[in-house]
């Protein structure tokens, strides 16, 4: 076997599983750290060398045909034992280093994590963080990522998750707009107020809250409306500062206005059920390793935000 076929075997072929995870050439560049025409290069030169087209490209999508898919399968689990073993080894140095891709909601990482980071950093010298700001459940194998940072009652099974910090919602407003419109006295009378929604696609406008005595039974669902939406819970909270009226937030969106008193509690006798999730958590895919990088910053999230392990 020839030298270049040998070269065409590891780099060429990596790049060709790599395009196939990331689902795009671009992503796939970027995770390779090379440009858009050398990965295209790299692909192109393995299909000569093989005889066969590997990649059907459209201007809008790629696809692998039945050759580069089958090569994928094949190759793959050599390179993923490759990279844990590179892992496994950088770990002998006992401490944490390398580029660690973390996405996370953008209210909580502003509020409640962009903060600690510099210190976390100074701690790791070593290690070099690049933070995704979005409130998309971002695929994390597909696009790279080495932890995600989610705000849900249950993290999906077929990851691995480490609970970081507890949650709850709860009902805001002005003290103007309470001033103006009066406190409800029961969840029923929501009707009649101007509430501030996040929107879902595909469910109804409503609010579900249940007395904080933990009567389920008790549980109440009413439909509300109001004059401003947005996807964003410090868009919301900002809204309820401004007096538009009420908005049901997480609990670290509201904390510091909460503090300051530019919003007030709304029926807090009653627990909203269901609108945000009741747990922070650090989630990854399952794999045979977990980087020391990922270990130090869930171990350092967990000690800031005072999470027994």
């Amino acid at each position: 076997m020839s030298t270049d076929l040998r070269t065409l075997m590891w780099s060429h072929v990596h790049a060709l599983t790599v395009l196939a995870e990331a689902g795009s050439f671009t992503t796939a560049a970027q995770r390779l750290g090379v440009s858009k025409a050398a990965m295209s290069q790299r692909v192109a030169e393995l299909e000569r060398a093989l005889g066969v087209p590997l990649v059907r490209r459209t201007t809008r999508s790629m696809q692998l045909t039945e050759a580069g898919l089958r090569l994928v399968e094949a190759t793959r689990g050599n390179f993923e034992a490759i990279a844990q073993a590179f892992s496994g080894i950088q770990e002998l140095a006992a401490e944490p280093r390398g580029l660690l891709r973390v996405t996370a909601p953008v209210a909580l990482a502003r509020q409640h994590l962009v903060d600690l980071l510099p210190q976390f950093l100074k701690q790791y010298p070593q290690v070099r963080l690049e933070l995704d700001l979005s409130d998309r459940l971002r695929p994390l194998a597909q696009e790279g990522f080495d932890l995600a940072i989610r705000h849900t009652s249950m993290p999906p099974d077929t990851h691995v998750a480490w609970a970081l910090r507890p949650t709850h919602s709860l009902l805001v407003a002005s003290p103007a707009y309470l001033a103006q419109r009066g406190q409800p006295g029961h969840p029923s009378e929501l009707s009649q107020h101007a509430c501030l929604l996040y929107p879902r696609p595909g469910e109804a406008s409503a609010w579900s809250l249940e007395p904080k005595n933990g009567d389920a039974a008790g549980r109440v669902s009413v439909a509300v409306s109001g004059p401003f939406a947005a996807n964003n819970s410090e868009a919301l909270r900002e809204a309820a500062v401004a007096g538009l009226g009420i908005a049901l937030l997480p609990d670290f969106s509201a904390q510091r206005a909460l503090a300051s008193g530019q919003l007030l509690p709304v029926l807090p006798h009653w627990q909203p059920v269901g609108a945000f999730g009741s747990q922070i958590w650090a989630v990854r895919p399952h794999s045979a390793q977990v980087p020391l990088a990922v270990k130090a910053l869930v171990a350092f999230l967990r000690q800031a935000w005072g999470t027994k392990p």
